[in-house]
């Protein structure tokens, strides 16, 4: 079992509850520490959450098992691993292969690979909690909380926006300003389940880039997300006329490159159970390296 243990420093009274919460274990999770097996101990001896704690308590948490993904079938295809603690797991996705699941991808999508690899290193937790996606042809890093409580942490941190994704990105076209911001409304195409447009009825979208450098008829951008849409680089280059390099949905008359020239290329997220900050870097894929070398002016 999954434990975690701080040592209550301050002077004032404070509930059980109200301690372990402000480190981030949520409503949810205390549930399902009472109603499903997990311990909350106090100096060692079972406690209630409604407890109050006194300076120099030390209250330890033990999360309960958590069931398998057992509809999740097993791929035995290696994964690229950027980072890996106790708590998260960060992943380099190759582009082709989906994030999860799908009636079209059901054995070899990064979520098998993941379990797979989970059963080769007999983790006590085989509960896989994939916490951000990518398209299936954009490629980069994907991050995996190895727990209920590492998982409800990152989700926090995505409702605050305060895990940063960068991006590597190839456009059509030669973007004339080194740095420039999109703030436009996406929203789903009427009909479509896939594709999304700049709508005004839409949800407010912020996308900031970086020209890194320019190709013959296109560009190499860094691209920060704001916000986190559905295709929101994809919809948002397009709608100020650069749209992705290789992109079917959004560029569907471009065939230099099989799949959108996307790449998630950096991630920091902060991890309370180290105190530190954590980032991680994934190197640009060979074939938008590739293509970069071949479109060079």
């Amino acid at each position: 079992m999954t434990e975690f243990i701080w040592k209550y420093n301050g002077s004032a009274p404070i509930k059980v509850r109200t301690f372990i919460m402000g480190h981030g274990i949520t409503r949810t999770l205390l549930k399902k520490i009472k109603y499903h097996g997990g311990q909350t101990l106090v100096n060692g001896e079972p406690s209630l959450v409604n407890r109050l704690l006194d300076a120099g308590d030390v209250v330890k948490v033990v999360l309960p098992k958590e069931p398998e993904n057992d509809h999740v079938s097993v791929s035995n295809v290696p994964i690229k691993i950027v980072y890996e603690d106790p708590n998260f797991l960060v992943v380099n996705k190759p582009a082709g292969v989906a994030s999860v699941p799908s009636h079209n991808y059901s054995d070899d999508s990064l979520v098998n690979r993941v379990k797979g690899y989970y059963l080769r290193q007999h983790y006590a937790n085989q509960k896989i909690h994939i916490v951000t996606r990518l398209d299936k042809d954009t490629s980069g890093l994907v991050i995996f909380a190895k727990h209920h409580f590492a998982h409800s942490v990152l989700d926090k941190q995505l409702k605050d926006r305060t895990i940063q994704k960068t991006y590597l990105a190839i456009v059509a076209g030669r973007t004339s300003s080194p740095h420039f911001e999109i703030y436009l409304p996406i929203g789903r195409v009427e009909g479509s389940f896939v594709k999304r447009q700049v709508i005004d009825s839409g949800k407010l979208s912020v996308t900031e880039a970086w020209t890194v450098c320019r190709l013959a008829k296109q560009t190499l951008l860094r691209v920060r997300l704001h916000t986190g849409r559905t295709h929101q680089i994809r919809v948002h280059m397009r709608e100020i006329g650069h749209p992705l390099i290789g992109d079917w949905l959004y560029n569907p008359d471009d065939h230099s490159l099989p799949r959108q020239a996307l790449h998630c290329a950096e991630l920091t997220f902060y991890d309370p159970f180290g105190d530190q900050e954590i980032h991680c870097q994934a190197p640009l894929p060979a074939d938008m390296k590739s293509y970069i070398s071949l479109n060079k002016r």
